[in-house]
């Protein structure tokens, strides 16, 4: 804890340095901090005052890896925090009001005092400090006022979740300002997806909060939704010699609504077909023996969609395995065929309603015209328009860059790696 000038000072004579490598990890990073924490410094004075003692937190954002739509059937997924985050200065007050004033936005205020729903910020920013509050509320933790300003780099629209990392953040800084930080990630996860789900109004599911919160690769198992099974991977992914790129087409996800509700209807009209509402509820033999009778009932790309659930599904396991193994050559082969599979019987890549708008399906074209051999490459998160993720060797980034920008224009390669810790106090 020291004042905004103190932090300054020690930031740049590099004494954070070894807390900064606990998060960010290589010497590059850990020097582009420098600027980012003295400019929020800056802004603290600018928005609150100069001489108070303040505190720096990082939350990451997230990226799907593994179990391409198999969390909505209840089934498991395998996802990773970034390096991509976002950061916070704060300070605790004496006025029971929370207040947090994010670089580009209008200062969220927050009365304790009041915790229930406000119907007026749904959808908006203020409702998810309320209800990350008032989860720690109903948890039994010490809550109290701070202002705090925040930036952040995790990419609105990317599919790298940038509410979940600030909401991961609110709750990190509650967590260390007043409870010594003894609330473990996997409860700050649950808080926050308790915040978007009943103050913002978004009925998202916990992976997006769970990845953020905890880091590292994640897996986990929605067979109970309400007790998910977690496990942290330790894999080392700076050790492997590749980078992580996600791909943004600048694809329009608009009139795309019904493609992605279909997905999840036709995976569910098969496991009604045999008296189940999931089809993590259906025994995969019973499943392969009644499809000519299923192809009837409800058509063959609902048929196919469930084999890429059951595929995706058993498939997440092995990825788990190999990156415990080491094997990275086997995981990305993995990542192959999930992204094979989201293709083929998914079918997200592209809408037949606009068979001319392919840019996911151009994406991975390009990629494998690079990478074929070397890397993996696969579609990322809902599909049809958006992003894809690769894996790419660290000789040929470069290339891989270039190409991709050349075609889908500037900045549309972000270059990330694996975090190996999620939400933190630095």
């Amino acid at each position: 804890m020291a004042t905004t000038l103190a932090l300054r000072e020690d930031i740049k004579a590099g004494r954070y340095d070894e807390r900064f490598r606990a998060v960010y990890v290589t010497d590059a990073e850990i020097k582009a901090q420098y600027e980012r924490y003295c400019s929020l410094a800056d802004d603290f004075d600018e928005v609150f005052s100069a001489d108070r003692d303040v505190r720096m937190f990082s939350a990451p954002g997230r990226t799907e890896v593994g179990g391409n739509h198999t969390d909505h059937n209840h089934g498991r997924v395998l996802a990773a925090g970034i390096n991509l985050d976002a950061i916070a200065l704060a300070s605790k007050n004496d006025d029971n009001t929370v207040r947090v004033k994010s670089k580009g936005y209008a200062m969220d205020v927050v009365d304790l005092s009041d915790l229930s729903v406000h119907e007026s910020e749904t959808g908006h920013s203020p409702a998810l400090v309320r209800g990350v509050m008032k989860g720690f509320e109903n948890l039994g933790y010490k809550t109290g006022g701070f202002d705090a300003v925040t930036a952040s780099r995790v990419l609105s629209g990317s599919g790298l979740s940038s509410s979940a990392a600030y909401e991961v953040l609110v709750g990190t800084m509650v967590n260390y300002l007043y409870n010594d930080g003894k609330v473990d990630p996997v409860t700050i996860a649950k808080i926050a997806q308790y915040a978007e789900n009943e103050y913002f109004g978004k009925p998202c599911g916990l992976m997006d909060q769970m990845a953020c919160s905890v880091g590292s690769f994640i897996s986990i198992d929605f067979k109970n939704p309400a007790e998910p099974v977690i496990e942290k991977v330790d894999f080392d992914f700076a050790s492997c010699g590749h980078s992580l790129c996600i791909v943004d087409t600048k694809g329009s996800h608009s009139n795309l609504t019904d493609e992605y509700a279909a997905i999840r209807i036709e995976m569910e009209s098969v496991a009604k077909y045999f008296g189940k509402s999931v089809l993590r509820e259906v025994d995969r033999e019973e499943f392969e023996k009644n499809i000519p009778e299923l192809r009837k009932a409800v058509g063959d790309r609902a048929v196919l969609r469930a084999i890429h659930f059951y595929n995706d599904n058993d498939r997440v396991v092995k990825e788990v395995a190999a990156l415990k193994a080491r094997d990275f050559e086997a995981f990305k082969s993995l990542i192959l065929e999930s992204g094979a599979s989201s293709y083929m019987y998914n079918q997200n890549v592209f809408a037949t309603k606009q068979p001319d708008v392919q840019p996911v399906s151009l994406a991975l074209a390009v990629s494998e015209a690079v990478l074929k051999g070397k890397g993996a490459w696969r579609v990322h998160g809902g599909g049809f328009a958006g992003t894809i993720q690769a894996f790419v060797p660290n000789d040929l980034l470069e290339k891989y860059k270039a190409e991709i920008e050349r075609i889908f224009g500037e900045g549309s390669c972000y270059v990330l790696s694996v975090r190996p810790v999620g939400g933190a106090e630095i």
